[in-house]
């Protein structure tokens, strides 16, 4: 009867308890000296829990030890502290609660605005003489299939830009370059200085320069490319 406060139907509940009655039988050992009724009364209990937690919300309430015990125990404790009928708990509350169960105190407001608000179905109506449903006022936050298509081509036409770009550049300057700015572990002026032979201000000089290079050549392609789609679109006489 403690758990009839959770809205489900009693014979559910009874039933369930029968359930862990069944399972505490079977593994029942009555060498070790303890009462089927003070071994049974845990099974009962736990399998009434599991039954509650699975079937008072669509959406899981709780899977660890913490959240199960904050679960079954804030309703309790609420009205110990005479805030069953408050809707957002007060701060001194909530700083109670969590103490007296050992959780957090953002566990403790989360999941009071969880037992406070029941499910709600994404394909209800908005109103009864209304088709819209709650899922059409919701937001994709993601790119739409457009966005993702440009920015895809985007991508693809500028690494083929850089690897056209990179043939302008002797091997050296190509290297150093790769090393400096298009690897995610960058090589350092000092590790290339001793590959090469020559001072850590004359690996960044080549690096500076082959840099430059590399803009010059990328936007005189863009230019040929933006003076080519011109001329096509240039009715011939």
């Amino acid at each position: 009867m403690g758990y009839r406060g959770y809205g489900l139907p009693m014979n559910e509940i009874i039933s369930e308890g029968n359930v862990g009655l069944m399972q505490a039988v079977k593994r029942f050992d009555p060498d070790r000296g303890f009462r089927l009724a003070t071994y049974a009364m845990w099974w009962i209990r736990a399998a009434i829990q599991e039954y509650i937690l699975h079937s008072w919300s669509l959406v899981k309430m709780g899977t660890t030890a913490a959240q199960k015990k904050l679960f079954f125990n804030l309703r309790r404790l609420k009205g110990q502290m005479q805030a069953i009928d408050e809707g957002d708990l007060k701060p001194e509350t909530v700083k109670e609660i969590a103490e007296t169960l050992a959780v957090t105190e953002q566990d403790v407001i989360e999941m009071n605005r969880r037992l406070g608000g029941p499910d709600h179905s994404l394909n209800a109506t908005l109103r009864s003489e209304s088709d819209m449903e709650w899922q059409d006022w919701l937001v994709d936050e993601s790119a739409s299939q457009e966005t993702e298509i440009a920015e895809h081509d985007e991508l693809v036409h500028r690494r083929e830009l850089l690897t056209r770009a990179m043939d302008v550049l002797n091997d050296r300057e190509k290297h150093i370059l790769t090393e400096r700015r298009l690897k995610d572990e960058p090589q350092t002026l000092e590790d290339l200085s001793t590959v090469y032979n020559i001072s850590r201000e004359r690996v960044r000089q080549i690096e500076v320069r082959a840099f430059e290079k590399l803009q010059k050549a990328i936007r005189g392609m863009e230019a040929e490319a933006v003076a080519e789609a011109a001329s096509r679109s240039v009715p011939q006489p």
